[in-house]
């Protein structure tokens, strides 16, 4: 790619995690590898990148990467090239990018364990637009309070809430970048809050592409649970036309 070009054509997809939270399943399956219906999620992801014009993919691996790259090899059967960067230590999620070679100018980053009908193509024609060194894919949560909250003003209650019902724009776990976040990046463990701290304390805020479809993670048992019964029902929602 030709240096200043703005087009996104390469992805990082962490998938290095031992996935504590889906024990003791995930001690013969790295989580990337979980099927959802009949497919291992990182599959699903691949296959809408290179629909959206990616054509290079690195994997950030660690745990079970020799599985990991045995199932995926180079990546040839999903019209990608795959390769692969290795950590012999968990260096948090924003920390692998420092020891990337070759990031193009702008590139995209995602978890390896997420679920979506995201369109990778708008993510990232949104993202060139802005022209931001970062843009953070949103989704509204609802939280629910199983507690009557109480509102305090000078020692007596202004307004009681019985079980109220909190909403939050989260983060995704997909993200573009341009080349420049590296600078913010310290060669250890480092996570994408803290990159996130660092890009606003220097006044380089983040965009935000808040984004209405279908999304999860399968970050718990409960949560794979879900994600294989919606795409069991309607793998056309996921999967690309080509697919």
């Amino acid at each position: 790619m030709k240096k200043g070009d703005k087009r996104i054509r390469q992805a990082v997809i962490l998938a290095g995690g031992e996935g504590r939270r889906l024990l003791p399943y995930t001690r013969v399956l790295p989580k990337p590898l979980w099927p959802v219906g009949d497919i291992p999620i990182v599959e699903i992801l691949l296959r809408q990148l290179a629909h959206a014009g990616i054509s290079e993919v690195i994997l950030a691996v660690g745990y079970q990467a020799e599985l990991i790259r045995m199932i995926l090899g180079n990546g040839k059967q999903f019209g990608l090239k795959i390769s692969y960067a290795y950590e012999k230590k968990p260096l948090g999620t924003a920390g692998p990018l420092k020891n990337i070679r070759k990031l193009h100018d702008n590139f995209l980053v995602l978890n390896g364990d997420l679920l979506t009908d995201l369109r990778f193509a708008d993510f990232i024609s949104f993202h060139v637009q802005k022209g931001a060194p970062a843009t953070v894919a949103s989704y509204r949560r609802t939280v629910n309070i199983d507690f009557g909250v109480i509102i305090e003003n000078k020692g007596k209650i202004a307004e009681y809430r019985e079980k109220p019902a909190l909403g939050y724009e989260v983060s995704m776990g997909i993200y573009a970048f341009s080349r420049q976040v590296l600078e913010y990046i310290p060669a250890k463990r480092f996570d994408f809050p803290e990159l996130v701290q660092s890009l606003i304390q220097s006044g380089r805020n983040p965009s935000v592409y808040r984004f209405r479809g279908r999304w999860m993670d399968i970050g718990r048992h409960d949560d794979w649970e879900k994600a294989d019964e919606i795409f069991r029902r309607k793998p056309q929602l996921f999967l690309p036309p080509s697919a």
